[in-house]
């Protein structure tokens, strides 16, 4: 990977990007056929990818992470656009492949990309050689798209910004409000590490293969978390919406210790004992968390 310091403009060139033709050539020279178990859905639109790099809003300066880069769709776009890009791909075959495409099309971009072939839910920072990664931008596999952005976020501090391409009704959840009905673990989790945002839906023709559930992409900013423990305050959020229908003081009895511990923290933490969980911002849970009195033992 190149000094992330001097990047050179590069434009992306038409010619580089992978359309219909080149994906399906690429794959029937791997045999490979996309599985629902590794949430392989291949992007075969030049213009989806530019928007995406463009809604990205990344830096000349950014090293990106990009998780299950697949044929290099996304991949070959961000390269232009960026000091680095580094690709998280669990499939070996994807992975071997991958540098190859990108020394074929842009042979120029090709010491921006390394490569790590890995498990995104189990990748740690001491896996990534070179410079740290500073922006996620992803087409994530629908079934692990949470886990996996909360993962990167713990793991990489140094990631600033992102952009994840998930399914649509996940995109809506990570990035509601409280107060929204769709506001639930995802996106209290989520506002511990990053204010996040709808940034627009994609449709289903750009995928081969065609899935059967609409996608949107989701932008988030890192911000500072508020005090506390973060498992601490996540635990606190498990308990919460396990029960979201019934009032705090029954749903964190289990957490507290029983109703009137439970009641006792809330107040303390300066929340009405009969509030629901989607009512609280993460710097509630944060206080709520750190309210808890610790069981006699």
């Amino acid at each position: 990977m190149s000094d992330p310091t001097v990047p050179p403009p590069v434009t992306d060139g038409r010619s580089r990007l992978l359309g219909p033709v080149e994906v399906r050539e690429l794959a029937a020279e791997l045999g490979i056929r996309p599985t629902k178990r590794l949430g392989q859905n291949f992007v075969h639109d030049p213009n989806t990818v530019r928007r995406i790099v463009k809604a990205a809003e990344l830096h000349p300066d950014d090293v990106v992470l990009e998780v299950g880069p697949g044929l290099g769709s996304l991949t070959l776009a961000l390269l232009p656009a960026v000091a680095g890009v580094h690709a998280v791909e669990i499939d070996p075959v994807l992975a071997a492949r991958l540098p190859r495409t990108v020394a074929e099309r842009a042979p120029e971009l090709a010491d921006r990309l390394v490569v790590t072939t890995a498990d995104a839910l189990r990748v740690r920072a001491a896996d990534l050689p070179g410079p740290p990664p500073t922006a996620i931008v992803a087409n994530l596999p629908y079934n692990v798209g949470v886990p996996v952005v909360l993962h990167l976020l713990a793991e990489l501090p140094g990631i600033r910004r992102g952009l994840v391409m998930v399914q649509a009704e996940v995109a809506e959840r990570l990035a509601a409000d409280p107060g929204n009905k769709t506001y639930g673990v995802p996106s209290a989790k989520l506002a511990w590490f990053a204010a996040a945002r709808r940034a627009g839906s994609v449709p289903r023709a750009v995928f081969w293969p065609v899935p059967n559930v609409d996608s949107g992409l989701l932008a988030f900013d890192r911000r500072d978390a508020p005090p506390g423990d973060r498992v601490a305050v996540f635990a606190v959020i498990d308990a919460a919406f396990a029960q979201r229908r019934k009032a705090l003081r029954s749903a964190l009895s289990g957490w507290a210790g029983g109703p009137a511990a439970a009641e006792v923290a809330l107040r303390a933490a300066g929340i009405e004992p009969l509030e629901r969980a989607e009512r609280l911002d993460i710097a509630a849970f944060a206080r709520l968390a750190a309210a808890r009195v610790p069981a006699a033992t």
